[in-house]
């Protein structure tokens, strides 16, 4: 099976021609014992490489090229497979940008092509990303996170306090903080319903008839309030989550959890509302409707996990939520993952232009942080920060840097 693969890095140190040479000659050896052949572009600073053989030699090949100390912030931008080669005779073509105008970039790419390949040039999606690196002299369109090993991650443990389980409490919450690292701050608690038992909220909902779903999930929301009142939770936002449904289903369900919120002694302005994506709106017109009664009650609306359910777009463009929360599936090792990577940017833009503030949820590692700090996040949600503590708060790790050596 023919496998592509293209990949973009950054050259650790300013490489003379000879250099270049040096390193081409070596890849053009390697790459004709592993039967990869390819096309490699280079501008002076970053490295975009396109490989193409059997899969299991392209794999191999970039595990190595990953590991070679000479580039860094290796990112993979496609992995795809074809019915043939595009590049072949040299086992790895070669494109020096320094040494050419722009307007020769994409004839001299065309020319290193086989013929066979030429000819569907204008649907390849694979020459169509290494033409526009190529041609991308600015390097505006590359985000490039600070060096992890910068960072080191310090538990706050003053922030921390012991669990309040009240008797006869009939639903459990874990409390995970919404941070935003650069003013160590604390912009607000998530409060993820668990079971009585402790389990999961896929639990908690299997466990109860489909009738009774929207219901239970409107009636929780109470315990949620308050145990943030008992934890003393009066100065900072609270988020709960709704399934959309929850809002239809109940004409009342606004007012219900207005008096919720008043029986607690909290005020609408300190609660938001994050809208899971796990099932489909099925009556547009009275969940906007919904939509519009909470934010004139002064409640926050937020998105969850955008990008893995329903209707996440077509959500987003109706109902314009204060805070767009990114599902951990695409932040993770967004380091390193291109598609991921301009997926993310584009998000982030769009929230700018819209005056939405966006959420990195799921980040788990100091190398995702530190690009989504480059791409232009500042909130962030994650066991990098914070594991979520059952009916406390827990103790949160805020990022210091490194001494130096």
């Amino acid at each position: 099976m023919l496998s592509t693969l293209i990949y973009r890095s950054r050259a650790c140190e300013p490489m003379s021609a000879d250099a270049l040479d040096g390193l081409i000659r070596q890849a053009r050896a390697r790459n004709a014992s592993l039967n990869v052949t390819g096309l490699l572009l280079f501008d002076g600073v970053h490295f975009v490489q396109l490989l193409e053989g059997p899969a299991q030699s392209v794999e191999s090949l970039f595990d190595t090229i990953g590991r070679d100390a000479r580039h860094k912030s290796v990112v993979r931008l496609l992995r795809d497979h074809g019915p043939f080669r595009r590049f072949e005779g040299d086992e790895m073509a070669m494109v020096d940008l320094r040494d050419l105008a722009v307007t020769q970039v994409a004839s001299l790419i065309l020319e290193k092509m086989k013929k066979q390949a030429r000819l569907a040039v204008s649907d390849d999606r694979v020459i169509k990303i290494l033409t526009w690196y190529a041609l991308a002299r600015d390097t505006s369109h590359i985000v490039e996170g600070e060096d992890a090993a910068n960072w080191r991650f310090v538990a706050d443990e003053g922030a921390s306090s012991e669990p309040c389980l009240q008797p006869g409490q009939t639903y459990q919450f874990a409390l995970q903080p919404i941070v935003e690292p650069a003013r160590r701050a604390i912009t607000s608690f998530e409060f993820l319903i668990r079971s009585q038992s402790g389990g999961s909220p896929e639990q908690l909902f299997a466990s109860v008839p489909p009738a009774q779903r929207y219901r239970i999930d409107l009636e929780s929301k109470a315990f949620a309030f308050r145990l943030a009142s008992r934890l003393c939770l009066d100065d900072i936002k609270l988020s709960v989550n709704l399934l959309p449904m929850s809002l239809v289903a109940d004409p009342s369900a606004v007012d219900l959890m207005l008096d919720q919120i008043a029986g607690c002694g909290l005020s609408p302005g300190q609660v938001i509302v994050e809208i899971t994506e796990q099932e489909a709106i099925v009556n547009q017109r009275d969940f906007g409707a919904a939509i519009e009664r909470l934010r004139r009650a002064g409640i926050g609306v937020a998105i969850d996990d955008f990008g893995a359910g329903f209707a996440g777009l077509s959500l987003l463009a109706d109902f314009q939520p204060d805070k767009l929360k990114i599902d951990r599936k695409i932040i993770q090792n967004i380091h390193a993952d291109g598609p991921r990577q301009a997926i993310v940017r584009a998000i982030v833009e769009a929230c700018a232009a819209l005056g939405i503030t966006p959420v990195a949820e799921g980040v788990e590692r100091v190398e995702e942080w530190c690009w989504l700090q480059a791409a232009g996040v500042e909130r962030f949600q994650g066991y990098l920060f914070a594991r979520p503590a059952l009916n406390g708060v827990p103790a949160i790790h805020w990022p210091q840097r490194t001494p130096p050596h």
